[in-house]
């Protein structure tokens, strides 16, 4: 139970807050078991409590229109975050349904419980209010702006001195000028050793297996860093492609919603007509 509270300290959604709030908003959790597979609550149940993912993951998903299609994942949770909070204000019905990953624990908090906690402490009213505001500007920024972004371009503008001079090294070494030029310095080294006047180097050449050994060695870490980043910049073309994918099948949900009301009362017009109560029949 220690472990519990110490999880529970670290939500977002309660940080800032006291010891005696955190210990009071804490005492007044039920604890809830889902098997995985579990379904929580369905779309259109009842909005009464919120919770608390303490161990264990969950998933949020938009349940299909049709049994032949697949459930929209919006997300997935795991120990320390938290789901269904807007039911602790206005007690609407679900947005969506969740359903455990594995099996899991759950800190669930009632309406009734943390309104009389609101009551006595305005620090967790004003903490609610913040992290609400968050989670608005958020979806808004979802759902009304462009979820398709150009990531090269963001990670590139971002970059630093350093950081763009591992890329052009990384660039450069994977390319035929490096191996032409590097072969013609090795080339031009062997041959005034062997046949000029002037030999600084002789076989053989320590002076040019130690140059060689000083570039191998500082192109190895520019080449990682810029490799790092590449993997970081993909990181966030799967992040932009979620983004992107989950607003449009948002949207197509959206759509075949309204459709089908459309035939519904394109349905309810024909019956109303064929049965002579529609108005002017």
């Amino acid at each position: 139970m220690t472990g519990h509270i110490q999880l529970f300290s670290k939500v977002p959604l309660f940080e800032g807050l006291s010891d005696d709030d955190l210990a009071a908003l804490f005492a007044c959790l039920t604890e809830k078991r889902l098997h995985a597979g579990e379904l929580l609550f369905s779309k259109g149940d009842a909005g009464t409590s919120m919770f608390v993912v303490l161990q264990g993951s969950v998933r949020i998903f938009l349940p299909p229109a049709d049994s032949a299609d697949r459930a929209t994942v919006l997300r997935e949770l795991g120990p320390g975050e938290y789901f269904g909070e807007m039911a602790l204000l206005d007690n609407q019905p679900r947005m969506a349904s969740v359903d455990a990953l594995s099996d899991a624990t759950l800190g669930e908090l009632a309406h009734e419980r943390f309104i009389q906690q609101l009551r006595g402490s305005p620090q967790v009213m004003t903490t609610m209010l913040r992290v609400m505001s968050q989670r608005l500007r958020t979806t808004t920024t979802l759902l009304e702006g462009r979820a398709a972004r150009n990531i090269n371009l963001e990670a590139d503008e971002k970059l630093t001195w350093a950081q763009r001079l591992a890329d052009r090294v990384a660039q450069w070494n994977g390319s035929w000028l490096f191996i032409v030029l590097l072969l013609g310095v090795t080339l031009i080294w062997i041959a005034i050793n062997a046949f000029a006047p002037l030999r600084f180097d002789a076989y053989p050449y320590q002076f040019f297996n130690l140059f060689l050994a000083i570039l191998v060695s500082l192109q190895g870490p520019l080449i990682m860093m810029s490799q790092n980043r590449q993997v970081s910049k993909e990181r966030l073309h799967s992040e932009a492609d979620y983004l992107v994918n989950l607003k449009n099948e948002t949207g197509i949900e959206k759509m075949l919603e309204e459709v089908r009301q459309l035939r519904a009362e394109v349905a309810a017009i024909k019956h109303a007509v064929a049965s002579g109560t529609a108005p002017g029949a």
